[in-house]
């Protein structure tokens, strides 16, 4: 049974209204915001060392380490080239679980050029503001023109393995071998459109779908797949889901629950339309399809998500936490009794929102998207 929840933006099921005010949610209360870091170009991804140090990256290239008062030092050394091309560039960054033992750190990243480029997953050891010994760990295997859609947000299981999302490879007018480049999201074989599962060294993890199973036809390094572009990704703490908010091109923005093996439908089933307004399919759901938990329409274009578990702010704890590029704020979803969302009220950053994490200080840390960006800290107002 489709459970779709929040009409997030007024969604009018199934037609997709578009409201006038396209943003219109409740402010959420007691929250101050305050500048932690500026000066930043294009950040995307933030890691919280066991210092209070910060490491964060900047899409053009750079990472840089910031001190415990936000202060940012210089480029690391040794960061290795990366094709800035649209979206592409340098993403996001994560500390291996044992990083205070083996100082490693994993960056995504896109590589090649502008005509053929790929998502990439490299790891390097920090030394001083130094990366040695990186090492590229996995690489699409098909390059693809332009620079849309490259995913990439990471995220460690319990079990030591690392989630790695790609997106699919842009809108209609990429082809690849003749055909619309998204629809390699359906092709359990490419890396487009997906949510990979890897070990430490980038290796097929045992008990993924197509390792299980490998007359599936599953690459053995895909986890989910019927992705467009998943720039949120998050696991409850306390209850161990995974959550993920993905792109659509023009409204139908999906909050999804992930699992191995599943299949979210982009885009043979969506809830979105073509920038033009055309309809990309009539299908809002199948069965052996997984249904997103919600929807926003119109488009928050959402990227970043932190699931806040912490007393800092005690107001949002068990809360999803959502930035907005086009809304321009974190989307705070609190989930109900039966684990699905149930109200959403709204911080307002007033720049693009580019990722939403939670420091190691119970407060929660907001990268703008901007030439000159920003780190917003969220506080307790007063």
């Amino acid at each position: 049974m489709r459970f779709i929840g929040l009409a997030f933006g007024l969604l009018a099921m199934p037609a997709l209204a578009q409201p006038v005010v396209p943003w219109e949610v409740p402010a959420e209360p007691g929250v101050a915001r305050e500048i932690w870091a500026s000066g930043l170009e294009h950040p995307w991804g933030i890691a919280f060392l066991p210092d209070g140090r910060a490491l964060v990256t900047e899409r053009p290239g750079r990472m840089r380490i910031l001190g415990k008062d936000g202060r940012a030092g210089p480029p690391l050394n040794g960061v290795p080239p990366v094709a800035a091309v649209g979206q592409g560039g340098l993403l996001d960054v994560s500390l291996h679980p044992d990083f205070a033992r083996n100082g490693l750190v994993y960056f995504t990243h896109s590589v090649g050029t502008a005509d053929a480029n790929m998502t990439a997953l490299s790891r390097g050891k920090l030394s001083g503001n130094m990366l040695t010994e990186v090492k590229e760990l996995v690489r699409n295997p098909t390059p693809k023109r332009g620079g849309a859609h490259f995913g990439s947000r990471l995220l460690w299981l319990p079990d030591g393995t690392l989630l790695l999302s790609v997106g699919d490879g842009g809108n209609p007018s990429v082809k690849l071998d003749g055909k619309p480049i998204r629809t390699q999201a359906q092709n359990p074989a490419a890396f487009f459109g997906k949510v990979l599962r890897v070990t430490q060294e980038g290796a097929p993890v045992k008990d993924n779908p197509g390792v299980v199973n490998p007359a599936s036809g599953w690459d053995r390094r895909v986890w989910s797949i019927g992705h467009r572009n998943i720039q949120g990704l998050a696991r409850d703490p306390a209850t161990g889901v995974v959550w993920a908010t993905e792109h659509g091109p023009r409204g139908g923005d999906e909050l999804n629950q992930l699992a191995s093996g599943g299949n979210h439908g982009w885009p043979v089933v969506t809830h979105s339309v073509e920038y033009s307004g055309e309809p990309i399919t009539s299908e809002r759901s199948r069965p052996g399809m997984r249904d997103p938990v919600s929807l926003w329409t119109p488009s928050i274009a959402p990227s970043g998500l932190a699931v806040y578990r912490g007393r800092a702010l005690p107001a949002l704890d068990g809360a999803l936490l959502a930035g907005g590029l086009m809304s321009q704020d974190v989307r705070v979803v609190r989930l109900g009794a039966n684990g699905k969302p149930s109200r959403q009220t709204r911080i307002e950053i007033g720049a693009r929102v580019r990722q939403v994490q939670q420091g190691p200080d119970g407060l929660v840390y907001v990268l703008t998207d901007e030439p000159e960006g920003k780190i917003i800290r969220l506080r307790p107002a007063g």
